[in-house]
């Protein structure tokens, strides 16, 4: 690898168990990234232990949901973060395991990685409320940290925030994932909120290139109708170095693809 990209992917899992039998530590021994950011890890510490406390090579932070089999995410990477911190303040959310922030400070800077699970709302009208309710407060969460430190969020955002990011906007205006005030919390977190949409910044005209997630349903893989549903969400300083981006297809592990992109930075 001539590159000296910092490379950093994020990947639903839908299961580590599941997604390591279909090859995910092979592909990142090949890929090389130096961390990956995942989410849906449906596994408990004991779980984990003596198995998947690293992958191949990178070492695993993680933030596990009390539910068994449920959300939980993780940071693997290749670089000794100065601190790991699991949850966000949220009683709620942090009992789901929903955030895994990574810090790598240096006299010279602060900067946080965080690997992100967003709640979906399609299971019914009380997971869309607990949905909002995560909004609600994950977003001064943000605004808190981004005033302190510069960071890259990544993970399953569970919005598809424009037409051009899901395969079939008209029918699915009032499905979740791309209703309204979904929409619109997104354009408000990439507007005053002033984090940048890092794959758009780099590809802001893709549509069928840039799904993330299909559906198990019928045969939505196999006709690219898809959502673009996994996101990095950066400050602008880091957006501003990233300069390669790429949706892993040839193989899969999950229902969601990796999406990868290299920044010009070191840890």
């Amino acid at each position: 690898m001539g590159s000296s990209l910092f490379k950093l992917t994020s990947l639903n899992l839908n299961g580590i168990r599941s997604a390591t039998t279909k090859g995910l530590e092979d592909w990142l021994a090949k890929s090389a990234p130096d961390c990956i950011c995942v989410q849906e890890v449906k596994a408990q510490a004991p779980d984990v232990a003596g198995r998947f406390e690293a992958l191949a090579g990178l070492r695993g932070h993680f933030h596990f949901a009390e539910k068994k089999g449920y959300s939980g995410t993780a940071v693997y990477t290749r670089h000794e973060p100065s601190a790991v911190i699991s949850g966000f303040g949220s009683p709620e959310f942090d009992a789901e395991g929903r955030y895994t922030e990574l810090r790598f400070d240096t006299p010279q800077r602060k900067l946080s990685i965080i690997s992100a699970y967003f709640p979906s709302g399609s299971s019914g009208p009380e997971r869309q409320e607990a949905k909002y309710r995560f909004l609600d407060a994950f977003y001064p969460h943000l605004q808190a940290l981004k005033r302190d430190r510069e960071l890259i969020l990544c993970g399953d955002v569970n919005i598809a925030h424009t037409q051009n990011d899901l395969k079939n906007w008209r029918s699915n205006q009032k499905n979740s994932g791309f209703l309204p005030e979904e929409r619109a919390w997104m354009t408000r977190l990439l507007g005053e909120g002033g984090l940048v949409d890092v794959y758009r910044h780099l590809r802001p005209d893709t549509t069928a290139d840039c799904y993330t997630w299909w559906s198990n349903r019928g045969q939505a893989w196999a006709n690219n109708v898809g959502w673009r549903l996994d996101y990095h969400l950066a400050t602008p300083a880091l957006a501003a170095h990233a300069r390669t981006e790429s949706v892993f297809k040839d193989q899969r592990f999950s229902d969601h693809a990796p999406l990868t992109i290299g920044y010009d930075f070191k840890l």
